[in-house]
């Protein structure tokens, strides 16, 4: 089987070593003469699994044992709901920085449970920038919500000012990419299906001291302190969902986050110097500061360029490549699964002098 360069925003590329190991355990896990698929999620081999994902998790961020790491169903979505429900009361303000698409369905979802204000936003320019992050957050917020890296228009926050408001953090399109402080978030989380397996769960990691905050009564599913008390196992788990984010979190500990944060870059930047030399194609985020290195976005000059270039990158086995249905153009995602030699086909078919 030829596999295709897959550019995809999600679900993503992922690693051949690691569907080859996640084929292995459908057919049969680790000697157990049953597929993980059969495979109880109150059986002593899930056990294993979700304890060494949560250590995993913990040495790759950095974090000690007052961080509880959680799978929880429902994507990222799920958490939109989750946070405000566990921590915004009718009588408490969150504050809310609006950076683009999901940033914006966070809040919205969030005023359903208690006053939003929008701290920042950039909505206005279609979200081709990021925001000036405000100077002014009030102290009495219960926390300050925003999402580090924008998917659908391509940018990414390279620096967090400190605040004293707890921050949460949606690092579903860019957990993992580079070196980060992790202990800066009360609570941070991430739909897995970028960098970090296949859909259908989130990683929720939350500050333990968050859990005297708790705004409201909620029953225990969407309780993030019920859920830590029991390991994410309330009910039937994802358990090959889960696995598989354990594989990758072996991948990425095999690799190293130096060497992935230096690959990135690199492919990064061997895209945006193609797409700003070619004269053919716009980047989205003309501000270079703001440029992320997972979603590079960019139109064709004209409709017959577009056309052209669509038909190209299919003659070369390459998919996921069109831009989000609300933004048009293309879109590149660069998860960490994807190579330098991917992205150095992609070039080529931009700039074929290159």
């Amino acid at each position: 089987m030829k596999r295709k360069i897959n550019f995809s925003a999600g679900p993503a590329t992922l690693p051949l070593t690691v569907l080859e190991e996640a084929a292995r355990a459908v057919l049969e896990y680790n000697d157990t003469g049953i597929s993980i698929l059969e495979l109880s999620h109150r059986s002593k081999e899930f056990a294993a699994i979700v304890k060494e994902s949560e250590t995993l998790v913990k040495d790759l961020c950095g974090l000690d044992d007052n961080y509880e790491v959680l799978w929880l169903h429902g994507g990222g979505r799920l958490q939109f709901c989750m946070i405000p429900m566990n921590f915004l009361s009718e009588r408490d303000a969150a504050g809310y920085i609006d950076s683009g698409h999901w940033s914006e369905e966070a809040l919205e979802y969030a005023v359903h449970y208690g006053d939003v204000q929008i701290l920042a936003s950039s909505k206005e320019s279609n979200y081709d920038r990021l925001p000036e992050w405000p100077t002014d957050i009030p102290e009495q917020l219960t926390y300050v919500h925003f999402t580090t890296n924008n998917t659908i228009f391509g940018t990414q926050w390279h620096h967090i000012p400190k605040t004293d408001v707890p921050l949460v953090a949606d690092m579903s399109s860019d957990i993992f990419c580079r070196r980060h402080d992790y202990t800066r978030y009360a609570l941070f989380y991430a739909a897995v299906q970028k960098n970090l397996g296949t859909p259908g769960i989130a990683l929720v990691v939350i500050n333990k001291d968050m859990f005297r905050r708790q705004a409201r009564l909620v029953p225990p599913m969407l309780n993030y302190k019920a859920q830590a008390a029991e390991h994410s196992i309330l009910n039937t788990a994802n358990v090959f969902g889960v696995y598989t984010s354990l594989l990758m979190l072996r991948w990425i500990k095999a690799k190293g986050i130096d060497n992935i944060e230096k690959e990135n870059k690199k492919k990064a930047q061997l895209l945006y110097d193609a797409v700003d030399n070619s004269g053919l194609f716009t980047p989205h985020v003309k501000e270079k500061a703001d440029r992320s290195i997972m979603n590079v976005c960019f139109t064709a000059n004209t409709p017959e360029i577009e056309k052209a270039f669509l038909a190209r990158c299919e003659e070369n086995n390459i998919t996921g490549i069109k831009g989000h249905r609300s933004v048009g153009g293309f879109r590149a995602s660069l998860y960490n699964a994807v190579s330098v030699e991917d992205v150095e086909v992609l070039v080529r078919l931009i700039n074929p002098d290159l």
